[in-house]
């Protein structure tokens, strides 16, 4: 049974993300979820729309911050939100599908604009009892 989920982490004026799974992909999942999160309830984001994204880096810490910077570029360039992530992780090369749909500020009340992800915080790592955890803070 999984117990992936997301969280927030206070960082000054800033919001930490980060991402809980059973795998590096899952993690990597619910902390793109986290990033939604901080913008609008991703329960609220329709699965209309698919987005393909992929990238690559020499680890997963910094695949963790092309992923999610990934992602910010497609909401900002597409008018987007997305509340489901699927992740491939295949050594240094990722690959997902993001699903949602374009915002509506009356449905959606986004709270924030998230501008980048940074190294600030930057982990992935299997933690003591199994889990993996992907986190950092994202400039908003």
């Amino acid at each position: 049974m999984s117990r992936a989920r997301y969280e927030h982490f206070s960082h000054g004026a800033d919001i930490g993300l980060r991402g809980i799974g059973v795998s590096p992909a899952e993690a990597f999942e619910q902390a793109a979820l986290a990033l939604t999160a901080a913008i609008t309830d991703p329960q609220d984001v329709a699965l209309q729309e698919s987005t393909e994204i992929r990238c690559a880096a020499p680890d997963l810490e910094l695949l963790l911050v092309d992923f999610l910077n990934a992602v910010i570029y497609e909401m900002s360039a597409h008018g987007m939100l997305f509340s489901r992530y699927r992740v491939e992780i295949d050594g240094d090369r990722l690959h997902a599908v993001a699903q949602g749909e374009r915002v509506d500020v009356a449905k959606h009340a986004p709270i924030v604009e998230v501008k980048g992800a940074t190294f600030t915080c930057l982990q992935v790592a299997q933690q003591p009892e199994g889990s993996w955890l992907a986190q950092c803070v994202v400039d908003v």
